[in-house]
């Protein structure tokens, strides 16, 4: 797994009923994007995360506005 600053992190729930969690990676510890992250979640705590198999990394994608200008 490799990420940058800025990438959102998705955590699945392992259990049914667990709820994902969703978060924006603002620090890679890692050599070449590796983990660990400092993510900080969407409802505002911020954590060192070593992802396991349940995560993925979601790069940001460009904004359609500035797709059209570009």
């Amino acid at each position: 797994m490799h990420a940058k600053v800025g990438d959102r992190l998705h955590v699945y729930g392992r259990h049914v009923g667990n709820p994902a969690k969703v978060g924006r990676i603002v620090e890679v510890r890692g050599e070449d994007g590796s983990p660990p992250y400092v993510v900080q979640f969407d409802d505002g705590h911020e954590a060192l995360v070593f992802p396991g198999p349940d995560a993925v990394v979601q790069r940001p994608t460009r904004s359609r506005a500035k797709a059209r200008r570009e």
